[in-house]
Formats: C-alpha cells, sequence, structure tokens
C-alpha cells in the first residue's frame, strides 16, 4: 500500500528533468499521475517506462502559458480518470536556449515576457483549469514550484527571481481563498539542483554548483532525489494542515 494509492495527480513539466523525477515518485507511492508537458515524445516514453513497471500514467501535450491548454489538460485528466486530487505546478522556464543571464536593464523584453508567461501565468491558469473540480469535491492538493533564489536575490536573473517571487505571492493568496473548501496549497523552494545528465553539466553550471555547495551547511550537491520526498508529503493526507507554506529545499542554502 502506497500513501497515495489511487490519487490522481497532474504534474506539469514532468516528462523530464525534476518533473520526470516527480512523477516517479508520485506513482511510486501509489498515485496515477498525469504528465503534462510540451515534450510528447518524452511524456509518452515516461508513460511507457512506467507501464512497464505496472504503473498508471497519461500524457498530456500542454503549453501552460495557454488558457485553452490549460483547460484541456484537466478535461482529459477527468475524461481518463475522472477526479484529480493534485497539482504538482513545476513547468517552468529556466535555462531555456539563449535565454539572457545579465543586468536586468539588459533583459529583452520577449524573454521577459515568455518568463513570465510561463512560470507565473502558467500556475495562475493551471491552478483556475483544476479548481472548479477541486471545490466541489471539498479537497485538493496544489504544489506550486518556486525557487530559493528570491531569498538570495540572486542577481542577473531577475526574469527568472521574479516570477518564482511571484509564485510565493500567488500561493499565500489562494491558499486563502481555498481553505474553506478544504484544498491545500503550499510552494517549494527548491536551490540549485543538477537535473541534467553529467555529460551535459557545462563549465558555467558546474562553477554555479559548486558556488551552491560552498554555501550549504550539507554541503554536496542537490539532485531531483532531495526534493520528491517533499512533493509527496504535500500530496499526501500527512500535510492536511498545511497551506500557505513556502517549503525550502536547499541543503541549508538559505535561512532566515
Amino acid at each position: 500500500m502506497g500513501r497515495l494509492d489511487d490519487q490522481v495527480i497532474i504534474v506539469t513539466g514532468g516528462a523530464q528533468g525534476i518533473g520526470k523525477a516527480y512523477v516517479e515518485r508520485l506513482a511510486s507511492e501509489g498515485a496515477k499521475v498525469v504528465i503534462a508537458d510540451l515534450n510528447a515524445e518524452a511524456a509518452g516514453a515516461l508513460v511507457r517506462s512506467l507501464g512497464e513497471d505496472g504503473k498508471d500514467a497519461m500524457a498530456v501535450t500542454v503549453d501552460v502559458s495557454n488558457a485553452d491548454d490549460a483547460e484541456r489538460m484537466v478535461s482529459e485528466t477527468l475524461e481518463r480518470f475522472g477526479r484529480v486530487d493534485g497539482l504538482v505546478n513545476n513547468a517552468a522556464v529556466y535555462q531555456r536556449p539563449g535565454l539572457f543571464r545579465g543586468p536586468f536593464d539588459q533583459i529583452p523584453v520577449e524573454d521577459w515576457d515568455r518568463v513570465m508567461a510561463v512560470n507565473l501565468r502558467g500556475i495562475f491558469l493551471c491552478c483556475r483549469a483544476v479548481i472548479s473540480h477541486m471545490k466541489e469535491r471539498g479537497s485538493g492538493k496544489i504544489i506550486n514550484i518556486s525557487s530559493s533564489t528570491v531569498a538570495q536575490g540572486t542577481p542577473n536573473f531577475a526574469h527568472y527571481v521574479t516570477s518564482k517571487a511571484g509564485v510565493i505571492g500567488f500561493t499565500r493568496s489562494v491558499a486563502r481563498e481555498m481553505g474553506q473548501y478544504g484544498i491545500n496549497v503550499n510552494a517549494i523552494a527548491p536551490g540549485y539542483t543538477l537535473s541534467m545528465d553529467a555529460e551535459d553539466v557545462d563549465d558555467n553550471v558546474r562553477a554555479t554548483d559548486l558556488r551552491s555547495v560552498s554555501n550549504r551547511p550539507l554541503s554536496r550537491s542537490e539532485s531531483p532525489a532531495d526534493l520528491v520526498g517533499t512533493v509527496a508529503f504535500l500530496c499526501s493526507s500527512d500535510s492536511d494542515f498545511i497551506t500557505g507554506q513556502t517549503l525550502t529545499v536547499d541543503g541549508g542554502n538559505t535561512m532566515p
């Protein structure tokens, strides 16, 4: 028996990287997982892999910044599984090719808008799409992925940091509104996480990771495996009396 047996949980950006780790952990805990991702090929491959292990999953091709896609994601989930118990808003623009890194006054407007569209508007749209169903059922778990860069004020990355700060504010506001319906809304703020294969780690990524490690009381690199337990906890009944909170998972790098 898993603590998420028969729960239906949507994970946006769930086909690869950290999102894939979330999907695999939730499925191992007994959840039926919806892999919502732009990369249809990767999502389909993950569904097949989980199916070979006896896990129940489905893939939905979704651009979370598109309102129609977000609504379709939920309607297809309900058509297949009949319910939605949890939503993990993981999809985000972080290191996509060509994303500008540098002083805020040099950030191209199109980069700023794209980051906000996915990282903040996307969470709003996905929450909006699922909330009427959760309100009807009188329960639901929403987990929004923020970042510890918010507390650190990471320089030369203002569009990303601002979007992730917005996630925390949005989480708190929605938690206040949705508590009366029995819906828990929380956020996770990961630290700098190595989510790619070793051969894909370039000098810039390696240098950033070394800086993060040097500041952590738990002085090692952070991996997706360090985050999945917190996601599973917040999706489970173990967290039924926790809402409006941001859990920082960064090895102690960020402290009040």
